[in-house]
């Protein structure tokens, strides 16, 4: 995928990000979920809801892409320890979440630079 079709992708998933956020919100409160995800997606939404970022919001695309790039880790991450069923039993979206999650994932390492890349993994180790 070039740089961009991958940006044309990435704007159509920002417009998901109150969907992904609410998921994220769902995804908590599931007893499905176990204790360490819950943890990471509440992190996340920390994350979300804080003005100083990696790559802060007020620059335009960029400034949000980080986000998506966060979210989909989390939730990837949770798909390795649960069932897909969990993630798609809470996603109030159209599109199959579990596709869309490697998808943002995938984009979000083409789009950022390697630093905010390494930054934003690090949060998961």
């Amino acid at each position: 995928m070039n740089l961009v079709k991958a940006k044309k992708e990435a704007q159509k998933y920002i417009k998901l990000m109150p969907k992904l956020v609410k998921l994220l919100y769902k995804l908590i409160k599931d007893p499905r979920v176990p204790a360490k995800d819950k943890t990471i997606l509440a992190a996340a939404i920390v994350y979300l809801m804080n003005p100083l970022d990696f790559i802060p919001d007020m620059i335009p695309f960029f400034g949000m892409v980080d986000d998506l790039y966060l979210v989909g880790l989390a939730l990837l991450r949770l798909l390795y320890h649960t069932d897909e069923q969990v993630l798609r039993d809470n996603w109030e979206g159209e599109e199959d979440i579990v596709s869309l999650v490697k998808k943002i994932v995938e984009i979000g390492a083409k789009l950022l630079p390697p630093r905010v890349r390494e930054a934003v993994l690090g949060s998961f180790e």
